[in-house]
C-alpha cells in the first residue's frame, strides 16, 4: 500500500501547487482545482485539503487563509461558503447573486476543522487561537437544530446542505450535515480548553455533540441497512455518510459499526466506479433538487473520489483485496483521465481537482499509520 501512498502523496503535492491563486491583498488562495472552474477560496474544500494534506502546507498559508475567510463573516454570524479573490464573500451554493438555497449548513464546521488541522502544524500560533474562537462559536450558533439537537432543513426555507451535495433539497433532520456538525462540536470543545478559562463553554459543545450521538439513530432505516440522508425530501440511503461515520470514528453501537462496515463490503458494485463512490446505492437520483442536475452527472448520480478514502479505510479491514483494487482502480482512472471532480461511464467531469487527491491521501496516510502502530 505504501507505493498507493507515495502516488496520492505526490499528486496531491503538484495539486495544491497548481490550485493556488493570490488575492488582491496578497493572500494565497487554495481553489478547489487547477484550471479556474471555481475561482475562490472555498471553506470545505481548504478544509480537506488541511485535514488530510495538512503537512504539506507552511502554516503561514493556513492562517492567512482563516484570517481571510473570517473577514467574511456576517454580521449574523454566518461564515462564508467562499470568498472571491477581491475579498467578496458568497455564503450560499451556486452563482453569485444566483443562490441555491439559503447560507450553506457545513460552512462554519469547516471552517472549524481547518483551525484545528492548522493547530496541529509544527510552527502553528497558539495566539492565533484567541482571534478566532469567538467567531467560529458565533457562526455555529447560526446553524439550525431540531429540538433533539440534529441538523434541521426547514423544507419551506430550505438551506443549501452539504457542499458535496449542495444542489440537493434534503430536508427535516439531516444525516451528514449532523455528522459534521458533531465532530465540529468536539473539535470546539477542545479549541476552547486550549484558550483557557473557557470550560463553560467547552462543556456546552461537548453537551452538543451527545445530543447528536444520542438522537442520530432515529435517521437509521433497518430496510436498506444505512442511514436516511434526511428525514423528509430526499429520505434515501447515504452511502457516503455510512463511510464517512465509521471513518470519524462516530460513537454509534458496535453492531451498527458492524453492520454499516457489513453494508459497505459487501455491497461495492453498487456503489463503486472505477475507485469512486455514488452518494446512493445503485448510482440512484436524488429525490428532490435545488436546481436541476441531469440523473447520471455530478451530485446526482456520478461516482466520486471525494468519499473513496474513507471507503478504503473501513475495507483495509473487512476486505484488504477489495482496498487494494480500489486504490489500484483509481490510480489508473486518474493516470489515463485526469483526477476529476467527477466521473461515471461516458462522463468526466472537471480534471486537476484537489479533494479528488486529498481525500484519498489522508485516509490512506492514516490508515497505514494505525496499522504499523498495531503490529
Amino acid at each position: 500500500m505504501t507505493e498507493y501512498l507515495h502516488y496520492f502523496t505526490g499528486l496531491s503535492r503538484r495539486l495544491l501547487e497548481g490550485c493556488k491563486k493570490t488575492a488582491t491583498d496578497g493572500t494565497v488562495l487554495f481553489t478547489p482545482d487547477g484550471v479556474g472552474n471555481y475561482d475562490a477560496l472555498w471553506v470545505r474544500d481548504l478544509g480537506y485539503m488541511a485535514e488530510y494534506c495538512g503537512d504539506l502546507f507552511r502554516p503561514q498559508e493556513l492562517e492567512q487563509c482563516i484570517e481571510f475567510i473570517l473577514l467574511g463573516q456576517r454580521q449574523d454570524g454566518w461564515i462564508p461558503d467562499r470568498v472571491e479573490a477581491d475579498g467578496c464573500p458568497v455564503y450560499s451554493a451556486g452563482a453569485k447573486g444566483s443562490p441555491v438555497g439559503l447560507a450553506n449548513l457545513d460552512n462554519t464546521p469547516f471552517l472549524v476543522s481547518v483551525v484545528h488541522s492548522y493547530l496541529e502544524l509544527p510552527g502553528a500560533s497558539a495566539a492565533a487561537l484567541g482571534r478566532w474562537v469567538d467567531a467560529l462559536d458565533k457562526g455555529m450558533a447560526c446553524i439550525p437544530l431540531s429540538p433533539d439537537g440534529l441538523v434541521y432543513n426547514d423544507p419551506a426555507h430550505p438551506h443549501s446542505p452539504y457542499g458535496f451535495t449542495d444542489t440537493v433539497c434534503k430536508t427535516g433532520r439531516l444525516f451528514y450535515e449532523s455528522l459534521l456538525y458533531w465532530r465540529a462540536c468536539r473539535q470546539l470543545a477542545e479549541l476552547f480548553r486550549r484558550c483557557g478559562g473557557r470550560e463553560a463553554l467547552a462543556a456546552g459543545y461537548e453537551n452538543r455533540a451527545r445530543r447528536v450521538e444520542q438522537h442520530l439513530e432515529q435517521l437509521y432505516d433497518p430496510e436498506s441497512g444505512l442511514y436516511f440522508a434526511a428525514e423528509l425530501d430526499c429520505r434515501q440511503p447515504d452511502v457516503w455518510g455510512a463511510a464517512f461515520l465509521l471513518y470519524i470514528g462516530f460513537p454509534a453501537s458496535e453492531e451498527r459499526r458492524q453492520a454499516l462496515a457489513r453494508w459497505l463490503t459487501e455491497n461495492q458494485s453498487r456503489y463503486l466506479y472505477r475507485g469512486q463512490a455514488c452518494h446512493l446505492p445503485d448510482a440512484a437520483p436524488w429525490q428532490k433538487l435545488l436546481i436541476e442536475v441531469l440523473p447520471g452527472e455530478y451530485q446526482n448520480g456520478a461516482y466520486w473520489a471525494t468519499a473513496s478514502g474513507w471507503v478504503w479505510y473501513v475495507l483495509r479491514k473487512t476486505d484488504p483485496a477489495g482496498a487494494r483494487q480500489l486504490l489500484e482502480d483509481l490510480a489508473d482512472d486518474f493516470k489515463s483521465g485526469g483526477c476529476c471532480e467527477c466521473v461515471a461511464p461516458g462522463y468526466r467531469k472537471l480534471p486537476e481537482y484537489v479533494v479528488s487527491a486529498v481525500n484519498v491521501r489522508g485516509p490512506l496516510r492514516t490508515g497505514l499509520m494505525e496499522d504499523a502502530t498495531a503490529l
